[in-house]
């Protein structure tokens, strides 16, 4: 059987392989094989680390949410526990934004989760 090698489209296929590599080390970004593998393994790298990013952001949220709530007077499950009972609904994303950029308001909510 005749050996198929690909012509034009393969050396097309080759050199967007290699365009997208650019920058990677070594023969990463030099012969089509190693920078197949080197794509494939980033593109896996890439898929995990969205999902990720997600938890380490809801992770960081919960750590500055903590210790807002511990400077005043409450531990983190606590509060949580509090606005859940006081039908407060504001997500640990925007909870977190206050307790960095506006402490006062975040001391508010945290009185009114404490009044209920």
């Amino acid at each position: 059987m005749a050996r198929v090698k690909g012509g034009p489209k393969g050396h097309l296929r080759h050199k967007k392989v290699l365009k997208l590599n650019q920058g990677y080390f070594g023969s990463r970004h030099l012969l089509f094989r190693r920078a197949q593998e080197a794509r494939l393994k980033s593109m896996w790298y890439a898929t995990r680390d969205r999902r990720m990013r997600k938890r380490d952001l809801r992770r960081l949220w919960i750590v500055r949410i903590n210790a807002a709530a511990r400077l005043n007077g409450l531990s983190y499950s606590q509060f949580v526990y509090l606005m859940r009972k006081a039908n407060i609904t504001i997500n640990r994303k925007m909870l977190a934004d206050l307790a960095v950029r506006d402490p006062q308001t975040f001391a508010a909510i945290v009185a009114q989760a404490k009044a209920a």
